[in-house]
């Protein structure tokens, strides 16, 4: 126990606040059972640590611990939270939950019988807690936490201090925003460094190009060999699948996934492959895109495959097209409040009306000419007109 007390407090002492993510403000810390979901490295502990270090003046009053502590090869949370709350805790913050296997029931259980006290927890993105078992997802708040977005990466690195602009702002009234920030800051070649290394906030650590993608490699070992296991029964073998499948996409894209040839490159069958891509999405590495009429044919072949992010991208593939990486940045900052579908014309659809051709300096109207509430997004220009948008101002949608 007193292990555990000596990694809280190095673990506060060590933490900087001089940044918070922009989830900080919308979570409502006086919530009983708050939950905060997100893939891997986007920096939920770091979250919690910085909360603890600003609301509590006295530490002995709140308690953190990762769920993956060797301390519970031999102890149960229950037994800790019997010991913290006769000890004065009041608030408890849990990270890493999917690593130990009981934690639904007995989070469950803490929440009943401890009535005074608050509980925050981190979880990996694979979680699916509405329809977790116990009724847990009745009594729970959930939030979930993304990357880094491109303002949020000019704000970190103290290049830029912007506030967040929401779609419609940005499509009906670009150009405005866009001379009002570029008049600030030269955007291009800080947006051509995030779509590379800026997503994941320990870019911060690193103190190279290659060292941040050998630790991007690593988190994906990680969420592959440790947390899908962690929240799904699966065999060995097709954890194998999953990698092979992931570096597969890596080196293919622009993918539109021909499932007859995935499935004789894994040795796998259709519904083993159409599960792995599931896994891989909602381990945040892919995102499946489906035509918006399809309905419950979504659920199958998917019509592309992005990843979820450019950082991914570079890490992963030997070549990276820019036309898709175009894509998986504009699909990654739109995902944060949107839906986003497969566009027969066009690139992609948002919330099932706004029609986006995705491209170059140099991409027109052609592929959109004639449908209404179309825009072609434009990479490599800082300010556009009409119809035509930065592709960089929608990193700032969050």
């Amino acid at each position: 126990m007193d292990a555990l007390f000596r990694a809280y407090n190095r673990r506060i002492e060590e933490t900087q606040t001089n940044y918070l993510r922009y989830i900080y403000g919308n979570i409502d810390w006086e919530e009983r059972l708050i939950g905060i979901k997100g893939a891997k490295g986007v920096g939920k502990t770091t979250l919690l640590l910085q909360h603890i270090k600003l609301a509590f003046p006295n530490r002995s009053h709140a308690f953190y611990v990762s769920l993956d502590n060797i301390w519970f090869s031999s102890h149960t949370l229950s037994e800790l939270v019997e010991y913290l709350y006769t000890h004065g805790v009041t608030h408890l913050f849990l990270d890493e939950v999917h690593k130990y296997p009981t934690w639904i029931r007995e989070l469950k259980n803490i929440y009943d019988d401890y009535p005074l006290l608050h509980i925050v927890f981190t979880g990996s993105s694979l979680l699916e807690i509405d329809h977790a078992e116990g009724d847990l997802s009745r009594r729970l708040r959930i939030y979930t936490l993304h990357g880094l977005s491109f303002r949020e990466y000019l704000d970190i690195n103290d290049i830029a201090h912007l506030p967040a602009l929401s779609m419609e702002v940005i499509l009906y009234n670009h150009m405005q925003q866009a001379s009002s920030i570029t008049s600030k800051v030269k955007v291009i070649p800080h947006f051509e460094k995030y779509i590379r290394t800026g997503y994941y906030p320990f870019f911060l650590e690193t103190g190279s190009e290659e060292s941040y993608f050998e630790r991007l490699q690593q988190v994906v070992s990680t969420v592959i060999e440790n947390d899908i296991p962690a929240v799904e029964k699966i065999e060995y073998e097709t954890l194998q699948k999953a990698k092979r499948l992931l570096m597969t996409l890596a080196q293919s894209a622009p993918f539109t996934p021909n499932i007859a040839n995935l499935c004789a490159l894994l040795s796998t069958t259709r519904n083993q492959l159409i599960h792995l891509l599931s896994l891989l999405e909602r381990a945040a590495l892919i995102r499946q895109l489906h035509a918006g009429n399809k309905g419950l044919k979504a659920l199958g072949k998917p019509d592309k495959i992005l990843f979820d992010n450019t950082n991914l991208m570079y890490a992963l593939g030997t070549t990276t097209d820019a036309g898709t990486a175009r894509e998986s940045f504009f699909s990654s900052m739109m995902s944060f409040n949107h839906t986003i579908q497969y566009a027969k014309q066009g690139d992609l659809q948002v919330d099932g009306r706004h029609i986006f051709e995705v491209g170059g300096k140099g991409k027109g109207f052609t592929q959109i000419a004639d449908l209404p509430d179309s825009y072609v997004v434009a990479d490599g220009i800082e300010i556009g007109f009409g119809n035509k948008i930065p592709l960089w101002l929608f990193g700032f949608v969050y």
